[in-house]
């Protein structure tokens, strides 16, 4: 799914990213939709969960072009991905070393939030509203475990995979390079926001924005 123009600034600057190269963006606080779990993105957990994103963010959208007649569009699927007790902490770390950390990790104990950015002025409300239609409709183990959080992620580097998501490992330890040498370190999870459809795109030109918060070297 490509985002397009959104009409708000801020968000287009941040999915302005090209392949190849490594840009510092400054994440401002969004409003989303979330729904935390564990397990591989195969799981029926994580499928369960992307459902019901969709299903409250399209339910959001057609609430709000009812009420004023137009409405921003649905946003892509995000995910943060992390390993318990894995956080990057030590300023003298390898950061390739870290990144590729995780994708040797059993895949069943990953970590994850998945995520819908909800663009105003779509808010929690509103988002609450969708839910409870939702589940009225065809209730869900994902429907149950969503929430609206507002977050601001901050100073993050952030660069485009193209390829299948098998296959992102040379592009998140590029991106970790970069951080390094930036004198910056990273700080919190690993962030994928999908641009690409798996159902409906071969996998070779599936694309990927990748991203880390970030943070200076201290001392």
């Amino acid at each position: 799914m490509s985002t397009g123009n959104t009409g708000n600034p801020a968000v287009d600057a941040l999915f302005a990213v090209r392949r190849g190269r490594v840009d510092v963006v400054d994440v401002p606080e969004f409003g989303f939709a979330v729904v935390e779990g564990f397990g591989a993105p195969e799981s029926p957990a994580f499928a369960e969960a992307v459902q019901a994103l969709y299903s409250v963010s399209y339910g959001a959208h057609f609430a709000v072009k009812k009420a004023l007649g137009t409405a921003p569009r649905v946003m892509p699927l995000e995910a943060q991905w992390w390993i318990r007790g894995a956080e990057p902490s030590d300023p003298g770390e390898d950061p390739v070393a870290h990144a590729a950390q995780m994708m040797e990790t059993d895949r069943a104990s990953w970590r994850w939030r998945a995520m819908i950015l909800q663009l105003d002025p779509i808010d929690e409300q509103t988002v609450e509203t969708a839910l409870a239609a939702a589940r009225e409709s065809k209730p869900s183990p994902g429907l149950d475990r969503l929430t609206y959080l507002r977050w601001t992620e901050g100073t993050s580097a952030q660069t485009l995979h193209v390829g299948p998501y098998s296959a992102e490992r040379p592009t998140i330890e590029a991106l970790h390079r970069s951080i390094a040498e930036r004198g910056l370190v990273p700080r919190g999870h690993h962030h994928e926001i999908y641009l690409g459809d798996p159902r409906r795109s071969a996998p070779e030109i599936l694309r990927t924005i990748l991203r880390h918060p970030v943070e200076p070297v201290s001392g």
